[in-house]
């Protein structure tokens, strides 16, 4: 019987170990994507102010983290992918005010080609999707973050929306590439789309929660935590939980933090909850 019991509180031990290594895992790379994508939004809108003689010769953008910890936002030229426009400088938390704006030095460095290389192979794919692969909807963009670390190279694709006041989680993707750039495979992060209004449209009742299943996943998506970020201030609902068959995933959009329990000890929560009401 003790030994039962030991092995039983052994394997429960590994398991909150390993959950809470993916937990961070999931978190870390949540922020990561939020502030290259935020640094993106910042850059666009300068760009479209500073330089409107440029828009029709724009081939596309990205952002990167460089060895300061500081993020990167660059434009690129159409047909010269090599031609940097201008580069945007960002502290390590995107603020809308760059450090520097760098006009001048338009040679891309290796890890901006490279970046470059997986982004615009990923939009080629989607441009083409033979196989139907991805979905488009109405009122939609795709939006492209390519992102290089310990060797990995990757392409998130995220569905922003075009109208305003509205929150849109899944149709996302992910493709994989190998360190020579080559395309290794492509996946569906969710198998669907969902909308969240910023705000509840009732006077007399507030939305502080919003919550959606997973299907394809265990655990909430660090493109679900990236998305969370980057409308943080502007919804009214401050907790997203993210619900599977064998973990609920909880995001505190105010304090950032994510907790993932296991399905049973939330079904036990919720059932003590409801005998106390």
């Amino acid at each position: 019987m003790r030994r039962i019991l030991i092995s039983f509180i052994l394997t429960l031990t590994l398991t909150y170990f390993l959950l809470g290594q993916e937990t961070n895992k999931i978190l870390d790379e949540g922020k990561l994507l939020f502030r290259l994508e935020k640094a993106s939004w910042y850059g666009t809108d300068d760009f479209l102010v500073r330089f409107p003689n440029k828009l029709d010769s724009i081939g596309g953008y990205l952002s990167y983290v460089n060895d300061k910890n500081q993020v990167i936002n660059i434009f690129f030229k159409m047909g010269n992918t090599n031609h940097i426009f201008v580069r945007y400088q960002f502290d390590s938390i995107p603020e809308a005010k760059p450090i520097t704006i760098d006009s001048l030095n338009y040679v891309a460095t290796q890890t901006e080609i490279d970046l470059i290389t997986i982004r615009q192979d990923a939009l080629q794919k989607i441009s083409d999707n033979s196989d139907n692969f991805f979905t488009f909807y109405k009122n939609t963009s795709f939006n492209l973050i390519p992102l290089i670390t310990k060797g990995e190279r990757k392409v998130f694709i995220l569905t922003g929306p075009q109208i305003s006041n509205l929150v849109i989680i899944g149709n996302d993707y992910l493709l994989t590439y190998d360190n020579k750039n080559r395309f290794v495979k492509k996946e569906k992060i969710h198998q669907s789309m969902l909308q969240y209004p910023y705000k509840s449209d009732k006077s007399d009742y507030k939305l502080e929660t919003t919550y959606h299943s997973h299907v394809l996943s265990d655990c909430i998506s660090s493109t679900d935590i990236c998305t969370l970020l980057l409308y943080k201030d502007f919804v009214e609902w401050k907790q997203h939980y993210v619900i599977s068959k064998k973990y609920v995933s909880i995001f505190d959009l105010e304090k950032e933090n994510l907790v993932i329990i296991t399905k049973k000890a939330w079904d036990k929560i919720s059932k003590h909850r409801n005998e106390k009401k």
